[in-house]
């Protein structure tokens, strides 16, 4: 079981790793190596659920030596090596107007509103990737029980803060934009802003745990 290299262009290569290496954390575990033992000539790392985008520039870097690098971690990923990120709690209002669809969830699933919740914020989650739009973190991994695939019909606009669950996955959604996840909830957290640096609020590797925001009330 590994993984395979695919050349993307002339200054990129893509490894992707199968299903349950994948879910291991091998590609976050593979950007890990390679940036604490950097060859000369990469000059981007992008992670994605299953796979890891390499760029370098061939003026600096031989595609052979890259490609030799890059195999070693498509066969034999370094999954002791998995980042450990920041931590972050994030504050979710649950159900209601809020989350439209956590009712539908429960029931999908066979467990009580307030039984999703408790399992959603009981799972510290990590960030995978940042992908779909500015800003938008895929979290995982969350218990088999709430992993349900996206919805049949997608809504024209998810509201901003919107946290939603598909696939397995969190997603937060940082400004108002179509999706088909599950809303189960809304934080007040801004998880884009272009005058910041990074933008993005959550980066890859980054650990996350979800609080009830009105049991914090209490």
């Amino acid at each position: 079981m590994s993984g395979r290299i695919d050349l993307m262009g002339e200054a990129a290569l893509l490894v992707r790793w199968p299903a349950e290496l994948a879910a291991a954390g091998a590609p976050l575990a593979a950007m890990t190596d390679l940036q604490r033992d950097p060859l000369p000539g990469v000059i981007d790392l992008v992670p994605a659920i299953d796979s890891l985008l390499v760029c370098f520039d061939p003026l600096t870097i031989d595609r052979t030596q890259l490609t030799d690098r890059l195999h070693t971690l498509a066969t034999h990923p370094p999954l002791t090596a998995l980042p450990t990120g920041r931590e972050l709690v994030i504050s979710v209002h649950y159900g209601g107007i809020d989350g439209p669809d956590l009712d539908e969830v429960a029931a999908q699933v066979g467990l009580s509103p307030q039984e999703v919740i408790d399992l959603h914020t009981a799972t510290e989650q990590q960030v995978l990737m940042i992908g779909f739009a500015p800003g938008f973190p895929y979290l995982g991994w969350l218990p088999l029980v709430l992993h349900l695939p996206r919805r049949a019909t997608p809504r024209v606009a998810v509201p901003a803060g919107s946290v939603a669950i598909a696939a397995g996955m969190t997603g937060i959604y940082p400004t108002t934009l179509p999706g088909g996840w599950h809303v189960i909830g809304r934080t007040d957290v801004t998880l884009f802003d272009p005058a910041a640096d990074p933008p993005a609020l959550l980066q890859p590797g980054d650990r996350v745990r979800f609080v009830n925001a009105e049991t914090q009330r209490r």
